[in-house]
């Protein structure tokens, strides 16, 4: 079996729309003919060929696939949650081609063979390339450095290490960790949350806080911990990455950083770019996360750090619970929400409509810059002739309510629902073959079919 080649005409390229605010109908309508995983021409009145799918794409942006560097697949251990192909389905949904899964699995990702275990999972799915992370400790324990190396070395080639969920609070573990990753230039995401200052914390600390009569987390227990380790990459030479950063005092330290050439880059979520600490007064728990949802004026802080490119990515941290780990008493509910298919909407309202990025921009945000910092091979820097096809093509026009359609991973502890949100991800294309079609998912067996063969047929990297 061979995959059938697609004919994409009239679309509009998210590189070629370089100036925030810009019309869409500015840039050049263009065509992308695929063929056996890679994009074979580039131009403009191509003529479809025999067999070949034909996809109008008139009033739709392309975008390289998305590439999320903060993904919670669950699988192994937590399959009630999430596992690695409804995972990678809603991640398809999201116009993601690309994701990597957090270590914090039962078994923790610690090891060659569990690592190994989870991209076997991913490569015959089919729906995106999955690139495990591996665990900075044994059993995230934060005790005693896990098999790094072996990891580096197994087939997964992990190169990103993170205990997220926990911090690596031990400054001498977190410097034999980093200097252990400078090795095979690999990087340390750090999930910065000092334990002592956020002992049974629930929500930001301040006024609100108070009112409400939960336990405060303070900024400063994520601040510390940025800078302390930014000095531990300054001095031992390794790139660290700092996981979902929420504050406004946490732009600062990483604006110092990276002034004083230390090799750190930073993440945002979806989530911090647009939703406050207000809501927690419903004492909803899906709007109970970590870290916590801050002010206002640190939202402000990080929309301004995105425009000004001193944060370098948007990660989803998408982390699925089952119905009853959200749906009980704020404080027995689990931290966390689902944000892969939410994504790139949102990112469409904080800052295209908002002036703070451009389509380029937003393209090097949400795919050409996490596939950097994760080392990933194989990932397309530009829609050009000879790369893989790895793209979505997303329509930016109107704005619909966000609902339980919207999400097609295992759970639903989504903290948009009800939401309008702008725009839709119509089609997204992985490794030359469709996943999402016109908004609905290819079905599971066609998309492992055409994953096999595109990789037997053309090399595309698994």
């Amino acid at each position: 079996m061979t995959n059938p080649g697609i004919l994409i005409r009239n679309t509009r390229i998210a590189a070629d729309l370089t100036e925030r605010g810009a019309d869409i109908a500015s840039a050049p309508a263009t065509d992308l003919r695929i063929d056996g995983g890679r994009i074979v021409e580039r131009g403009t009145g191509l003529e479809a060929r025999e067999g070949e799918r034909v996809i109008d794409a008139a009033g739709l942006v392309a975008l390289t696939g998305l590439v999320d560097l903060h993904t919670h697949l669950r699988e192994p251990g937590f399959e009630q949650s999430e596992t690695v192909l409804t995972g990678t389905r809603a991640a398809a949904a999201g116009g993601f081609t690309s994701v990597f899964a957090m270590a914090n699995t039962l078994p923790v990702q610690d090891t060659a063979g569990v690592v190994e275990q989870v991209k076997a999972l991913g490569d015959a799915a089919g729906y995106a390339t999955v690139r495990p992370i591996g665990a900075v400790t044994e059993d995230l324990a934060g005790e005693r450095l896990s098999e790094i190396g072996a990891m580096a070395q197994s087939r997964a080639q992990v190169r990103v290490f993170s205990d997220d969920g926990k911090c690596v609070h031990d400054p001498l573990l977190m410097r034999r960790a980093l200097e252990y990753v400078s090795t095979f230039d690999g990087v340390i995401a750090q999930h910065a949350q000092d334990p002592r200052l956020t002992e049974g914390a629930q929500m930001n600390e301040g006024p609100l806080s108070s009112e409400l009569g939960l336990k405060g987390w303070p900024a400063v227990a994520e601040e510390s911990i940025i800078a302390r380790d930014a000095l531990l990459a300054e001095h031992t030479g390794a790139r660290l990455h700092v996981c979902h950063l929420s504050t406004a005092g946490s732009v600062e330290v990483v604006r110092w950083a990276k002034a004083r050439g230390i090799r750190i880059t930073a993440e945002v979520t979806p989530h911090h770019l647009i939703l406050t600490e207000d809501l927690v007064r419903s004492y909803d728990p899906r709007y109970k996360v970590n870290p916590p949802l801050r002010r206002e004026e640190d939202v402000r802080a990080l929309r301004a750090a995105v425009a000004d490119g001193v944060i370098d990515i948007i990660a989803t941290d998408h982390a699925p619970h089952p119905v009853e780990a959200k749906e009980c008493e704020w404080d027995a509910a689990a931290f966390g929400m689902v944000g892969l298919e939410s994504a790139l909407p949102i990112a469409i309202l904080t800052l295209i409509r908002e002036g703070h990025a451009s389509w380029a921009e937003l393209e090097t945000l949400l795919s050409h810059r996490p596939a950097e910092i994760g080392r990933l091979e194989g990932a397309p820097e530009a829609l050009v002739e000879g790369a893989v096809a790895d793209l979505v093509l997303v329509d930016p026009s109107g704005s619909s309510e966000f609902d339980l359609d919207r999400l097609r991973g295992q759970s639903i502890n989504s903290p948009y629902l009800g939401m309008e949100v702008p725009g839709r991800v119509a089609f997204t294309v992985r490794h030359g073959y469709l996943t999402l079609d016109d908004g609905e998912l290819v079905p599971a067996e066609d998309v492992a079919a055409a994953a096999a063969s595109t990789a037997v047929t053309a090399g595309v990297e698994q």
